[in-house]
């Protein structure tokens, strides 16, 4: 039998929202406040280059997450390109493949192979047994995902980049704000890289930033993102064009000003999401440590077909019906997407964990877009999908299965 959302006969009339909820709608601060920025800016007549925001901006970020150094720059794909090159990175990396793909591009873009890794199934983060059976000789270095905010094993992963003479730094894109045994995610490995991308819970319109404690670092990676000037007429090293302007890092600061708001409000939707998806079958919130601190800016979904009796894509086309612009993350997986399918086309079975996960793994709206009565609204449709399609799997008498 295959359910679709004709035979669940569900809903019908006009959706349940006018107006589209989306995932990673934007979080805007203080309106008045950012707007006395931008007209500062203006007076000022310094819009990039370094200016006296992107200062401050860099010095407040080190300072939130206790680091020597923050390096803004105009994106997070960048950061990584830069992180990855002054790193001095070659050869072989190993990176899960269930992430953005931003994170192998930023590799492959330099013509660095990037060696997709399996996930562990409980975390959705490098299991740090599959990183160790695909260290070769060409292997320069390991960059692991802080998925969903959730911390990558920082300690399993620095043992082994120590044991075998590799490079690790870490793609905090998701994870600004949150800790990992108590100290701030930004303190781990080489480097980290962050994302400010307006999707971001916390953003600078589009931005990103790589920190670090190594002063050695942080100094060429100031040089690699300015084309390489050491002063004025003077290039000491290959650089390229990464500089985040002012106007970015003005909504920056303004956005750092309302943070613990920012949280508080993923944190308050993201308990009402648990609490009214408690109980639905074949549901399984991603959930984190509240003994850590965490930004909880995804509420991530775990739909087994074999329980709910809806496939995850189908779940999500009744959402969208419903104009609730629910998310696949992170579908097919970067080993499926090219030019990776086409250079490594059996990779997918070394990611038995990662194909598994791509087919279920779906992210709700959230944020200050989202009030706590669309949050009822949202889990009463995922709710009633799913009863339905039970009704339908028993009545058939097959059981509760979908067949893809």
């Amino acid at each position: 039998m295959k359910n679709n959302i004709q035979d669940l006969a569900l809903f019908g009339g006009a959706p349940s929202f006018a107006t589209q909820l989306h995932v990673g709608r934007p979080n805007i601060g203080n309106r008045e406040t950012l707007l006395l920025r931008f007209n500062d800016i203006l007076d000022r007549n310094w819009l990039t280059n370094n200016g006296p925001y992107v200062q401050e901006f860099e010095r407040k970020i080190a300072d939130y997450l206790g680091v020597r150094h923050c390096i803004a720059l105009c994106n997070a794909t960048v950061a990584l390109e830069i992180a990855t090159r002054a790193l001095g990175l070659k050869g072989e990396v190993i990176v899960p493949s269930f992430t953005f793909i931003a994170t192998p591009h930023s590799l492959q873009w330099q013509e660095i192979t990037p060696v997709f890794c399996d996930i562990d199934p409980a975390t959705h983060n490098l299991d740090p047994t599959c990183v160790e059976r695909l260290i070769t000789p060409r292997t320069t270095g390991i960059i692991g995902v802080h998925l969903w905010g959730r911390p990558c094993p920082v300690e399993a992963l620095a043992e082994i980049a120590h044991r075998h003479d590799l490079k690790l730094m870490f793609d905090a894109a998701h994870a600004f704000g949150c800790s990992h045994g108590g100290k701030m995610i930004g303190n781990f490995g080489s480097a980290e890289v962050f994302s400010f991308h307006a999707t971001k819970f916390f953003n600078t319109f589009e931005g990103g930033a790589i920190v670090t404690n190594d002063d050695d670092l942080a100094a060429k990676i100031r040089l690699m993102k300015n084309f390489g000037f050491a002063g004025y007429d003077k290039v000491v090293y290959i650089g390229t064009n990464g500089k985040m302007p002012e106007i970015n890092a003005a909504m920056g600061l303004t956005g750092l000003e309302s943070l613990d708001d920012f949280i508080e409000i993923n944190r308050r939707n993201y308990r009402q999401y648990s609490a009214g998806l408690s109980g639905i079958p074949g549901i399984t919130l991603a959930g984190f440590d509240d003994q850590e601190k965490s930004n909880y800016q995804y509420v991530v979904l775990e739909i087994d077909p074999e329980k709910s009796g809806l496939h995850r894509d189908k779940l999500i086309e009744i959402l969208h019906a419903e104009n609730i612009m629910a998310r696949r993350y992170f579908y097919p997986g970067c080993h499926r997407m090219e030019p990776y399918r086409s250079y490594f086309p059996h990779s997918y079975l070394l990611l038995p964990e990662t194909e598994r996960l791509c087919g279920r793994v779906m992210a709700l709206p959230t944020g200050q877009a989202v009030s706590s009565a669309d949050i009822v609204t949202i889990c009463q449709i995922i709710g009633l999908a799913i009863e339905r399609s039970v009704e339908i799997a028993t009545h058939a008498g097959i059981g509760v299965r979908y067949e893809a």
